[in-house]
């Protein structure tokens, strides 16, 4: 499609004008790792930061906007989402190395961020190579694992504010909490910096291979999964509540906890989104009775449940 046959379509669906691409109606079940889940209203992917800052000053506040990246934590239900979808793309995957640490764009996936700063002698990003995701989602969620997190590492990130401003926030203006970070409200991360020090290339490509080691022995990683489902409550592993309220392997429809690792929950090969929420539920539940303890969903959940007719119920 040409430049201007994409902006008289963009202006026919009665979104502002932008360089990136719309696409209506568009199935979101292929990018998520659950390969579940229903369609995007309007998938937009902004061309770059500008891009993004023109869409949102030209859409209604009332017009609901989700955004998603790699989808690697994510339950869109089956229902889809409607308004705006914005998935951040190759406009927003660059990475810049400096001296003491790098800057990558949102859509950067983690790994990728590790690699090219253990390539180029930088340490205290390993971590990032053990999270499944992309760098935005990481600011948001404070993402960490095998011993380092957001927090510790961030020296700024970058935005575009739900009214079309660029902002630069600091750790705290974040305020990073357990997988949590204080994004302003409808804004979405389009970059971050992310400090790093000088390190010897062997040691630091001995803790990658020791993580990826790690995570191919614990985890169900060539599974369609979403990640870890809950977070650890305080002082607690949410694997042991789960494997001590009997739901090793517990399945919902297409959906099963995993035996590897129980607080993985991963779609057989004909699970619905709302098969995978379910069987979550149910893990909350038996865990509450066998335990007391309230497990939290650390697996974002978004959209709209299919209709009834959908579902056959």
């Amino acid at each position: 499609m040409t430049g201007t046959a994409r902006t008289q379509t963009q202006a026919a669906e009665g979104l502002p004008p932008i360089r990136g691409r719309v696409q209506p109606n568009a199935p979101l079940a292929p990018v998520t790792w659950f390969r579940a889940g229903g369609a995007a209203e309007f998938l937009v992917r902004p061309a770059d930061a500008d891009d993004l800052a023109t869409l949102f000053r030209g859409l209604p506040d009332t017009t609901p906007v989700h955004v998603i990246g790699a989808a690697s934590n994510l339950i869109i239900r089956d229902g889809g989402l409607p308004g705006v979808t914005i998935r951040l793309a190759r406009g927003f995957s660059a990475i810049t190395v400096e001296p003491d640490g790098v800057i990558a764009g949102a859509a950067a996936l983690d790994l990728t961020v590790a690699e090219t700063a253990a390539a180029a002698g930088l340490t205290g990003l390993e971590f990032l190579s053990g999270i499944p995701g992309s760098i935005g989602g990481a600011v948001a969620m404070n993402a960490g694992a095998y011993g380092g997190d957001m927090s510790h590492v961030l020296s700024w990130a970058e935005c575009v504010t739900r009214d079309g401003e660029k902002r630069r926030l600091t750790s705290t203006d974040l305020a990073f909490g357990y997988r949590h970070a204080n994004v302003p409200p409808g804004s979405v991360i389009t970059r971050a910096r992310l400090a790093a020090k000088p390190g010897a290339t062997p040691t630091i490509a001995a803790k990658m291979a020791e993580i990826r080691a790690s995570r191919e022995a614990s985890q169900p990683i060539r599974a369609r999964t979403g990640g870890s489902t809950f977070r650890n409550p305080d002082g607690m592993k949410a694997w042991e509540l789960i494997d001590a309220a009997g739901c090793r392997g517990l399945i919902r429809g297409g959906a099963a906890v995993s035996e590897k690792h129980c607080n993985f929950l991963i779609n057989t090969g004909a699970a619905t989104a709302a098969d995978i929420e379910a069987l979550g539920e149910e893990v909350r539940r038996r865990v509450k009775e066998a335990t007391g303890v309230d497990l939290h969903w650390e697996i974002r959940r978004i959209g709209v449940p299919a209709a009834k007719s959908e579902t056959g119920t």
